[in-house]
């Protein structure tokens, strides 16, 4: 299993390592008791994961507001180039409602299809569809992604 494939999709959800550290463990904790009837287990964490996380979201985060800074020094590993621009991506992806951020993380981040998004998510094909059209939507038009694009 690709745990920092998973760490990773934990921290496009959160925005924060140690909150999708946390996340991550207590999905794992919580697949345990299902591991030894399981194939292939990392499908199955992925949607724990997402099931935790948005269960986490309405229960105890309810209250906290996306920032709309980025920590400084948080993606300072990556020199290549483009870091304001990612930077409003990652905000824009944080002002997303929960629902339709998990299906542009699992769509678009973790390239998977339709079927298996909708199965993470346990919806309709037609609603991750829905979904996706609409975070897309809301993307496109973010004023501070547009301002980074037309520098």
């Amino acid at each position: 299993m690709r745990s920092d494939r998973l760490l990773c999709t934990a921290y496009m959800l959160t925005h924060n390592w140690a909150t999708a550290e946390d996340l991550l463990q207590e999905s794992l904790a919580k697949a345990w008791f299902a591991w030894p009837r399981l194939n292939e287990p990392e499908p199955y964490v992925r949607k724990v994961l997402v099931t935790t996380y948005v269960s986490w979201w309405r229960l105890r985060w309810r209250q906290e507001l996306p920032s709309d800074e980025l920590p400084k020094g948080l993606l300072a590993h990556d020199m290549s180039g483009g870091l304001d621009e990612r930077d409003a991506m990652w905000r824009a992806l944080g002002r997303l409602p929960v629902k339709q951020r998990a299906v542009v993380v699992l769509r678009f981040y973790e390239d998977l299809s339709l079927a298996e998004v909708a199965a993470v998510l346990g919806c309709g094909i037609g609603t991750v569809k829905s979904q996706s059209a609409k975070a897309l939507a809301k993307l496109r038009v973010d004023e501070s992604i547009m301002k980074e694009l037309h520098r």
